[in-house]
């Protein structure tokens, strides 16, 4: 056959039904069609030894995603085809008489090639379905005896081919119906991380009181959707990764690693449920009945660093995210809206409220939703053109006695900062503010910082104090391959001077790691992190710590 060219047949959901209904019966609707391209092409992927007809299948399905798609009666209204051959003219009287193919409406085809004997066949099929619905309907003599004849023609002609496309369909149709029959659900998927850790602290201090140890955390969340735009998360996790010990005492959070944050006994917990849903076009709701943070919601502005506490940024809880956002945390709810147009200079943004309890689920005396610890946060967030990024946050809470101040609901244990900056000996009241900007001069660096205040009001005497954290980020995306990440951070952990004899040392954090992509699903991040002064105190020796993280996703 001549080359020929009336690619525009390929794009309509006529064609797609076509495409996987080769065995004469009634052309499927548009939507079945669709679906059934869609599982074509997941399948595809499966099996790769099909790859020449199965990824033109998946090419012509992708490549017929259009919004504006009407039904066109005539071949000839297509303008990049050319009715050269006598194959075309026939099946241009059966398009024409039959109305069996679609194309997009302009009369236009984005891509000029010919069309391949497997295409036509196709397209052929079309009009043979229609045809035969036709005729069942047996109303009245709808199809002529000449147009039998030149279908006949066609069929024996590109008999190969349609042999062809429906042994291939045949076999695609059953490889979805066994994937339907053994799926896990139709509205779940399991996203799942496991981290390795290898780690240890050095120094005369800090290396008297460890040994190099090999951890472990795995979390498995169920993230399910109802509507298309919503997400229901229920996470699983377990875990034996403990802090490391400094040579300090107390509950200080300064050698806290995300992997450390969780169950340390490696038994299965529910650590996270929370339900993300819109409202309209402006509104994000976000209720949470276990396991929330206020990082699952604002934007802490600290790309590359901040991973929700995971496996694939900064080794360290201080450096992945600013300390106001670990002030609190447990059950409850937020709301984003967003607003703002993207024709202006600053763009658009977002104003978050929440409100977190850690012991929502406690209804003893002093604890419940509103009278056990809680925080409630308000944050703005904008942008200014594409590369800055900004966020204004205050965070009041609540925290009775023997609670620390930094514990992302954890009620009695810091999660960054020092002893000095965490103790909350009486009932005690909070309010946070801090500043966040991320500034992006190029695709291949992210340079990020923070700073945060807290005034810290005691209801015992001399309980009042104040407490300082700041910290800047530099990341190098992509550096020396696609994925992987080169950090390097440095600030003061949440400190409070003249608190305590001999404890007025800024404890500064600098910290760098590499994160190399091994594949897709695993990397492998080395890195080290130095304590200057833990507790706050220079007769501590400064520590390191030395850390080989392993993370798979799946």
């Amino acid at each position: 056959m001549s080359k020929l060219v009336w690619a525009s047949f390929i794009c309509s959901p006529s064609f797609l039904g076509a495409m996987f209904l080769l065995s004469g019966t009634a052309i499927a609707s548009p939507e079945n069609s669709a679906e059934k391209a869609q599982k074509s092409q997941v399948l595809a992927q499966v099996q790769p030894n099909n790859s020449n007809i199965l990824q033109d299948v998946k090419n012509y399905s992708n490549e017929g995603q259009s919004t504006s798609v009407a039904q066109v009666t005539s071949v000839s209204q297509f303008s990049d085809v050319q009715p050269t051959d006598w194959a075309f003219q026939a099946l241009q009287s059966l398009v024409e008489r039959y109305g069996c193919i679609a194309g997009y409406p302009n009369g236009t085809y984005r891509g000029n090639r010919a069309l391949t004997r497997y295409e036509f066949a196709a397209g052929l099929n079309a009009c043979l379905d229609r045809v035969n619905e036709l005729i069942a309907t047996a109303t009245a003599d709808l199809v002529t005896k000449e147009d039998l004849a030149t279908l006949q023609r066609l069929q024996e002609e590109f008999s190969a081919e349609l042999a062809t496309l429906r042994g291939r369909v045949d076999s695609l149709e059953a490889r979805t119906a066994e994937l339907e029959a053994n799926q896990f659900s139709t509205t779940t998927k399991l996203v799942g991380e496991a981290i390795f850790a290898l780690t240890d602290a050095f120094g005369d201090t800090a290396g008297d009181n460890n040994n190099t140890v090999f951890q472990n955390r795995i979390r498995l969340d169920l993230q399910t959707s109802f509507t298309g735009k919503d997400k229901l998360h229920t996470r699983l996790a377990a875990g034996n990764a403990t802090t490391l010990n400094l040579g300090t005492t107390g509950n200080s959070g300064e050698a806290t690693q995300t992997f450390n944050i969780g169950n340390t006994s490696n038994n299965v917990v529910l650590d996270w449920l929370g339900y993300y849903f819109p409202v309209g076009e402006n509104l994000q709701f976000y209720v949470v009945a276990t396991g929330g943070i206020h990082s699952d919601y604002a934007n802490t502005v600290n790309p590359y660093f901040e991973d929700f506490d995971g496996g694939n940024g900064a080794l360290s809880a201080f450096a992945s995210e600013s300390p106001i956002y670990r002030i609190g945390g447990g059950a409850g709810a937020a709301v984003t809206f967003n607003f703002g147009s993207s024709e202006n200079s600053v763009r658009p943004g977002s104003l978050t409220l929440s409100y977190l309890g850690s012991e929502a689920s406690n209804s003893t005396d002093g604890a419940g939703v509103f009278n056990g610890n809680y925080a409630a946060l308000g944050q703005l967030n904008f942008n200014v053109g594409d590369r800055i990024s900004l966020a204004a946050t205050y965070v009041h809470g609540y925290h009775g006695a023997g609670s620390v101040l930094f514990d992302a609901g954890g009620v009695n244990s810091a999660v960054v900062g020092t002893d000095q900056a965490n103790t909350l000996n009486n009932p005690s009241s909070s309010n946070s503010y801090g500043l966040a900007a991320a500034f992006k001069p190029s695709d291949k660096i992210s340079v990020s910082g923070f700073v945060s205040y807290h005034d810290v009001t005691g209801f015992g005497a001399n309980d009042d104090f104040e407490a300082w954290s700041y910290g800047l980020g530099i990341a190098l995306p992509d550096f020396g391959q696609k994925g992987n990440v080169l950090g390097i951070f440095a600030g003061a952990q949440p400190y409070s001077l003249e608190r305590g004899t001999n404890s007025d040392e800024v404890p500064y954090h600098i910290e760098g790691f590499y994160k190399y992509r091994v594949s897709d699903n695993i990397s492998i991040t080395p890195g080290v992190i130095w304590q200057t002064a833990p507790g706050q105190s220079d007769d501590n020796d400064d520590a390191i710590i030395g850390t080989l993280r392993t993370t798979f996703t799946f």
